[in-house]
């Protein structure tokens, strides 16, 4: 897994599909090339002080680091947006809620390509 550092990046997953949950929303996108998954984390100025948005991010890497590869699927962008809940919420609920979330980023795909199959096809 690789991480995302570019904002123009950042700005392609935030068209994709998104899940929300208390703690983060999660953003994901489909790439066109054979890369790896990758991942960014952003935490916004109103989620408090920089020690606390610090805090919000290390919160969301481990979570990623803690789920297993399998349930994210390859060639795919995700960002995970930090919420001020992230601070205090259970670190098991917030691993649930990232599968959960995960899962509906899937759904929600599936229901995109069902809706435009000339979308979902791969350039020859």
């Amino acid at each position: 897994m690789d991480r995302l550092r570019q904002r123009a990046d950042f700005l392609a997953v935030a068209n994709g599909a998104r899940a929300n949950s208390s703690a983060f929303v999660l953003q994901g996108r489909a790439r066109q090339d054979e890369g790896p998954i990758r991942i960014g984390f952003t935490v916004t100025r109103k989620n408090g002080t920089a020690t606390e948005r610090n805090r919000i991010k290390r919160r969301l890497r481990e979570l990623v680091k803690r789920l297993d590869p399998v349930s994210m699927h390859p060639h795919h962008d995700y960002v995970l947006v930090g919420r001020r809940d992230a601070l205090t919420r259970d670190f098991a609920t917030m691993v649930d809620d990232l599968r959960t979330a995960l899962g509906r980023l899937t759904r929600q795909a599936a229901k995109g390509r069902e809706k435009n199959p000339a979308t979902s096809r791969k350039p020859d």
